[in-house]
This record gives C-alpha cells, sequence and structure tokens, in this order.
C-alpha cells in the first residue's frame, strides 16, 4: 500500500498535481475573495452579480451568473474527471483489480460513513435527509492547494493514493448526482444529448477526427440538450471524457501519448485555474457572522455535514484502508506508517467544489443551503488544519523519501531510482538499493 509508482505513472502524476497545485491556490484565494465580499457592506453588491441572469431565454438557458458558474463551467472540471477516470480504469492503476482493490475500499469507506454520519444526525433531528450525499466526495484541487501552502514533500506514494482516491470519490459524486438529483427528465432533449455523445465517439474513435472547432461546439449542443433534460449538466462533460481514447497511439513507443494526455494537458489548466475557482467565487460567498455561525452548529443539516467531513471521511478511509490491510494480503510499504495514512485520510475532509454543487441541489430553502455551505467550508478547513498538523509531523521523513525518488547523481536528467544498479556512478542509489534487500530479507 502506498507503494512508488512507476516512472510513466510519477510523470503523469507529477504533470497533473503541479497543475492542480497551483489551481488549489487560485481556488483558495476565489474562496477567500468570496467569503470577504459576501460578509462586506458590499454584500449586497455580491448578491446582484450572483443572481443577475442572461443567456437564451428560448433555448431554455437563461440562467444566473451562480448557475452559469455551477451548471455551465464546472463542465470543464467534470470534462477533465471524466479523462482521468478513463485513464486509470483503462491504462493506470485502477485496471488492475490488485491494484485497484484499496483505494476503491478506502474511498467507497470515506463516501458511505460521512453519509452515514450526515443520516443518524438527521434522523436524531429531525432534520432534512435529501443532503446525505454533501460530505461524501473529496476536493483534490483544494487539499494539494492546502499541501502547497504548507509546503509539505508528499512523496509519490501517497499523492498517488490521494489522486487516486479523489478520482474514485468523483465517481461517486457523479453517480449520486445523476441518480438521485434528478428530478424530472425531458426525454426528447435526453435522447439528443444520446445522440450528441454517439456522434461525439464516432468522430473521435470511429474516423479520428482532429479540430477543437468540430467538437467544441458538438460538446455545447450536448451540455445544452443534458441541462434541457433535467439531468445535472455536469454529466455531459464526465461522459465527454469518458469517450475520449486514452491509449497511446503508438504502443510500442514510450514517449508516445494518447489523446486524451493531449487534450488534458491542454484542458487541465483551464478547469483547474478558471472553473473551480470561477465557481467557487460564487458558491462560496455565505455569511460567517455570529448569529450565521451559532445557527449552522444548531441545524441538523449543517451539523451532519460538518461531522461527516471531519470525523466521517477520515473514519471511513482510515478504517476502510486499515481493514484492508487487516484481512487482505495488502501491506504498507516499509517506508509509511499508519501516521502517513492518518494524514492523508484526515486531509480527503476537505470537501469543497463537489460538495457546494451537491449543497445547491439538495435543498431549495435558501437559508438551509446557505448553513449547509457554511458547514462545508468549516468541515474542510478544520480537516485541513488537522491534517496539516499530523503531515508537518511527518515532514522530515517525507522529504527524505522525496529526495530519494528525485536524486539524479549522474546528472542524466533521469531519477537515479528509474535506472540499472550501477555502484559506480549512482552509489547512493546502490546503498539505497542494498539496505531495501536487507529489509526484504530480514521480514522473510
Amino acid at each position: 500500500m502506498f507503494a512508488r509508482p512507476s516512472a510513466r505513472e510519477r510523470k503523469l502524476l507529477a504533470d497533473a498535481l503541479r497543475t492542480e497545485t497551483v489551481g488549489g491556490t487560485v481556488l483558495l484565494l476565489a474562496a477567500v475573495v468570496a467569503l470577504i465580499w459576501a460578509n462586506t457592506p458590499l454584500a449586497h453588491l455580491y448578491e446582484t452579480v450572483r443572481s443577475f441572469h442572461f443567456g437564451i431565454p428560448a433555448l431554455g438557458l437563461d440562467l444566473s451568473v451562480e448557475h452559469w458558474a455551477s451548471d455551465g463551467i464546472l463542465t470543464i472540471f467534470f470534462f477533465v474527471a471524466g479523462i482521468e477516470l478513463k485513464r486509470e480504469l483503462t491504462v493506470g492503476e485502477l485496471r488492475r483489480p490488485a491494484a485497484a482493490a484499496l483505494p476503491v475500499v478506502a474511498a467507497a469507506s470515506g463516501m458511505v460513513v460521512p453519509a452515514l454520519c450526515y443520516v443518524v444526525v438527521n434522523l436524531l433531528d429531525h432534520g432534512n435527509l435529501n443532503g446525505w450525499a454533501v460530505p461524501m466526495a473529496t476536493d483534490i484541487a483544494f487539499a494539494l492547494g492546502v499541501l502547497a501552502v504548507i509546503g509539505t514533500n508528499l512523496p509519490s506514494g501517497i499523492r498517488a493514493f490521494l489522486l487516486t482516491l479523489a478520482i474514485v470519490d468523483d465517481l461517486g459524486a457523479i453517480l449520486v448526482i445523476a441518480v438521485f438529483y434528478t428530478s424530472t427528465l425531458n426525454w426528447a432533449a435526453f435522447a439528443g444529448a444520446m445522440a450528441g455523445l454517439v456522434l461525439f465517439r464516432v468522430l473521435h474513435v470511429n474516423l479520428r477526427l482532429r479540430g477543437w472547432y468540430v467538437y467544441v461546439p458538438l460538446g455545447v449542443v450536448v451540455w445544452a440538450l443534458m441541462y434541457n433534460s433535467g439531468v445535472h449538466a455536469t454529466i455531459a462533460g464526465v461522459a465527454m471524457g469518458l469517450l475520449l481514447r486514452v491509449k497511446p497511439d503508438d504502443p510500442d513507443d514510450p514517449e508516445s501519448v494518447s489523446p486524451a494526455e493531449r487534450i488534458e494537458h491542454l484542458v487541465r489548466p483551464l478547469s483547474a485555474g478558471f472553473a473551480v475557482p470561477v465557481f467557487a467565487l460564487f458558491a462560496a460567498g455565505v455569511g460567517v457572522s455570529a448569529s450565521a455561525l451559532s445557527e449552522t452548529f444548531r441545524q441538523p443539516e449543517a451539523l451532519g455535514v460538518m461531522l461527516g467531513l471531519f470525523a466521517g471521511k477520515f473514519i471511513g478511509i482510515f478504517g476502510g484502508t486499515y481493514l484492508a490491510a487487516r484481512f487482505t494480503r495488502a501491506r504498507l510499504s516499509s517506508d509509511l506508517a499508519w501516521a502517513d495514512v492518518a494524514g492523508v485520510a484526515m486531509l480527503a475532509g476537505i470537501g469543497f467544489t463537489v460538495s457546494l454543487l451537491v449543497a445547491e441541489l439538495a435543498f431549495e430553502g435558501a437559508a438551509v443551503t446557505e448553513h449547509t455551505k457554511a458547514a462545508v467550508l468549516l468541515g474542510s478547513v478544520l480537516s485541513a488544519l488537522v491534517a496539516c498538523v499530523l503531515l508537518k509531523l511527518r515532514d522530515a521523513k517525507y522529504r527524505a523519501l522525496w529526495e530519494e525518488e528525485t536524486r539524479d547523481e549522474d546528472r542524466d536528467s533521469i531519477p537515479d531510482i528509474d535506472q540499472e544498479l550501477d555502484p559506480v556512478r549512482r552509489p547512493a542509489e546502490a546503498a539505497r538499493r542494498a539496505r531495501e534487500q536487507e529489509r526484504g530479507r530480514e521480514t522473510d
């Protein structure tokens, strides 16, 4: 468990996390701006901008700025999530059942336990059970933004686990939104969206047609039809991401990349640096006065969300990982300890983008929605603070592991860890492998 990924996986991981880390920092700034704006004398301006409507009414697309951000722009984020899912399930770590078992078990536990926490709190206090899915998802961008701020050096094995966990979380959230938060269905519009997706696949997979000028207009049409069908419009983004080809054009060439990788490389900065921060700007602006916060702690819906994110995520992910190690052949990497699992499990309690989106879908009353959003922010901040403490306590160990992964003694731009044993040119790496073999013999 938490083993070091292959060289190719580490490269893809580094590229993805580099963009998400920058995006996470922008996301944090957008959330802070929203909170400040909504709690100053200019709060009325914030509400005016957020509720301003524009669009094409004849096409059923006369939306407020807030809804354009959550139903429109956020589709880019879900498009990237769809690409990640397809890649992981097809050519990534999740294609192998043995490798997929741990993150899937941990993610499933990390979704079920927070939902149960919410349900129990609201059953005891006669709250609205419709928000059970709000504390289920982990926000990888927000989590990486927190890591960037505190400056920790997580080794690639932990980062890969966190990213895979978030991907499986996203899949669960996507399914929940599609199944449980679709109230009415316009079958004609839905059929049109499905026809558009079939055309998308034929053009991309069968005809292998290239050109953004073909797919961007088609994607907009599919999105508009999906929105008018009653299914949440972001599902269109996921579906198109899942349809992309993820296998390299030339399987025999290790440097060859797939169309999905090329597109993800172009779109991910737009998702992380624009789509998610804009959504946060118009979703995170909630009142944080003393009276508003006290009301948040009194409402069962808000209390259930906070408990689900802060305690439910930790118990679910840590407990699921421990049970996987206890009852299967999975074993924790010799370089790490259970304290590291605890830090990651707490970090996964940061549920921002998808949690805020589900909060908007789950509740009809404005007051309940606002208090639930405040609970998402509070639960995420508490999880982030505790995670920072746990991870910083282990930072010296992480720094040593990171230096081993990135060391390049012979200065050939290839990490020593990915090359053949050479005690002359790479003595430090040779010594590390000798220590690893010795530990293996002692274990046997």
